[in-house]
């Protein structure tokens, strides 16, 4: 076991463990820390606590000191220069011709590093910018690869539901997501309906698949056939929430379909949910 305090470095992002200070420390108090980027500044987002030593990354750094105003006076110089570094490195990008986006620019605290955060459709040879962007700058340059989720959560804005992109509002870390989800769900599988502004399916699809996981298990699938007063049918259409199925008799099918509960009724063959190989195609990409 391990005393640790959790430190986080964006608003929203990944809380890193790290070795108390000697000076105590509280919640949203600004620390300086040594990473693997270099020295940075993070919040106190978890007090310091006893972990199992599994559920650390070691070797475990400590937290150098609180922040001064030397710290917030180089923080805010930083800022400045991240908004030259960035106009410089899109001048650069366009005369290397490189088929890439760039994102955002960080430096490290103490200037050691510069980080430029970019998307693309491919892998990028950026060796010759790198070079470029050295020449410029005389400080240790370093080029990431990000998603597009990544890009959404750096850059906020407002998803389809008229609020802030929950990735950049409150998600520490993004949940797995699938069509299959958006398909137990009942939802159309049209790209620009289970789509985030980031072009991936939403991550909210995550939120209620538990709920939606359990009522299947419990609910008869469309094309089940079932046992029900009026007789044996085949499920037509299902409805989770309210658990109200339609069920087409066997011994009238050209009639309209039967309204009843799952629980008045008997399954003997349950359905299943296929994704057809077209949805699959039309969905390429967005997972």
């Amino acid at each position: 076991m391990a005393i640790v305090v959790g430190v986080r470095f964006r608003e929203v992002g990944k809380v890193y463990y790290f070795e108390p200070a000697q000076e105590p420390l509280a919640l949203n108090d600004k620390v300086i820390v040594e990473t693997v980027r270099g020295v940075e500044c993070g919040e106190i987002a978890m007090e310091a606590k006893e972990i199992s030593d599994e559920e650390i990354v070691k070797p475990l750094k400590k937290i150098i000191r609180k922040v001064t105003e030397a710290d917030l006076k180089r923080m805010e110089e930083n800022k400045k220069k991240e908004a030259e570094a960035f106009r410089i490195c899109e001048q650069k990008i366009e005369k290397h011709k490189l088929n890439m986006k760039l994102v955002r620019v960080e430096y490290t605290l103490d200037g050691g590093k510069i980080l430029f955060y970019f998307t693309a459709d491919n892998r990028v040879d950026f060796r010759e910018l790198v070079k470029d962007l050295a020449s410029v700058f005389h400080t240790r340059i370093e080029l990431r690869q990000i998603g597009v989720r990544d890009e959404a959560k750096m850059l906020g804005g407002l998803g389809v539901c008229g609020r802030p992109f929950c990735c950049s509002s409150y998600m520490g870390d993004f949940q797995p997501v699938s069509i299959k989800m958006a398909k137990e769900q009942g939802l159309s599988l049209n790209p620009v309906k289970i789509s985030g502004t980031c072009g991936r399916l939403m991550c909210c699809l995550k939120y209620e698949q538990d709920s939606y996981e359990h009522l299947l298990r419990v609910t008869p699938k469309i094309g089940a056939v079932v046992d029900t007063k009026e007789g044996r049918g085949t499920v037509t259409e299902t409805n989770l929430l309210t658990g109200m199925l339609k069920v087409s008799l066997e011994r009238n099918p050209n009639a309209a379909p039967v309204s009843v509960h799952r629980h008045d009724v008997q399954v003997l063959k349950d359905g299943k949910i296929r994704i057809e190989k077209a949805e699959l195609d039309a969905l390429k990409g967005i997972e």
